[in-house]
C-alpha cells in the first residue's frame, strides 16, 4: 500500500508541478468569483442558492475541460514524452501504475468539484446574504438541491473525463482524447434527442442519456421511464468498461510499438 501511495503522490506531483495546471486553477477560482459580482451588479432578487446554482452551473464546463486536458495526458503525455520506459522499469506493475494515474484524476476532479463548492458558496453568500428572492425552482431545501446539483455535475464530469483517460490510454494521442470526450459532453443532449428511449426501447441503455443526473432533482423518472437506481447502473457498467479497456492496452501492450 505504501508504495502504491508514493506512485499516487508521483502522479500528482506531475499533475501539480506544471503551471498548466495552476491557471486552470486560478482560472476555475476567478470565475466562480466573478459569477456572483456579475450577478450581485444586475440588482436581482437572487438568494445564496439560486446565484451558486447558475455559479455551479456555468463553471461545471471549465471543470469537464479541465479535468479532460489532465486525463488525456496522464498516458499519452507518457509516451509523448518518452518518459513511459522509465516509469516502467521500476519494480511496479502496470496494472498499480495504471490505477495511481486513474486515482490521480479522481483527485483532480474532487478538487475541483471543491474549489466550486467552496469559492462559489463562499461568495454568493457574501454577496447575497440577506438576500431572500426567488428559489431555483427545485421542489425541497434550495440548499440540498444546490449540492445535489453539484454532485450530478461531479458524476458528469467525472465520466467524460474517463472516456478522455480511456482513449489516451488506447489511442496514445492527447489530442484526440481530448476532442472526442469534449465532443461527448457538448453533443449529448443532441444524441438523447436523436435516439429517443421513446421511440427506441434499446436507446435507454446508451451512456449519453445518463451521464447527466440532475434531471432527477426535479423528478424520479428519467430517460424512456428509466428510474435514477437504472442510470447510476447504466453509468457504472460503462465506467467498469473503460477501465477494464484501459487495463487491457496498458497492461498488454507493447511499449516500443
Amino acid at each position: 500500500m505504501s508504495n502504491f501511495t508514493r506512485l499516487v503522490a508521483n502522479e500528482n506531483m506531475k499533475i501539480y508541478y506544471r503551471v498548466r495546471t495552476w491557471v486552470m486553477m486560478s482560472i476555475l477560482v476567478l470565475f466562480n468569483v466573478a459569477m456572483p459580482a456579475m450577478l450581485y451588479f444586475t440588482n436581482a432578487p437572487m438568494d445564496v442558492w439560486t446565484v451558486f446554482t447558475w455559479t455551479e452551473s456555468f463553471t461545471i464546463y471549465l471543470s469537464a475541460i479541465f479535468s479532460v486536458i489532465i486525463a488525456a495526458d496522464l498516458v499519452a503525455g507518457e509516451f509523448a514524452g518518452g518518459t513511459i520506459k522509465l516509469l516502467l522499469i521500476r519494480p511496479w506493475s502496470r496494472g498499480k501504475i495504471l490505477m495511481s494515474k486513474f486515482t490521480s484524476l479522481v483527485l483532480f476532479n474532487l478538487l475541483c468539484a471543491g474549489i466550486t463548492a467552496v469559492v462559489g458558496i463562499a461568495i454568493s453568500m457574501l454577496l447575497f446574504s440577506g438576500n431572500t428572492g426567488f428559489s431555483s425552482g427545485f421542489e425541497g431545501s434550495a440548499m440540498n438541491n444546490s449540492l445535489l446539483l453539484l454532485l450530478t455535475d461531479t458524476i458528469q464530469v467525472f465520466v467524460i473525463s474517463l472516456i478522455a483517460f480511456m482513449l489516451s490510454t488506447v489511442f496514445r494521442s492527447g489530442g484526440l482524447a481530448i476532442g472526442l470526450s469534449l465532443l461527448v459532453l457538448f453533443t449529448k443532449d443532441i444524441f438523447g434527442f436523436i435516439f429517443n428511449p421513446e421511440r427506441f426501447q434499446w436507446a435507454k441503455y446508451l451512456l449519453f442519456l445518463h451521464t447527466d443526473l440532475s434531471g432527477y432533482i426535479q423528478s424520479p423518472i428519467g430517460p424512456g421511464g428509466v428510474g435514477i437506481g437504472f442510470s447510476v447502473s447504466v453509468l457504472a457498467a460503462y465506467c467498469l468498461v473503460f477501465m477494464l479497456i484501459s487495463w487491457l492496452v496498458f497492461t498488454k501492450r507493447d511499449v516500443a510499438a
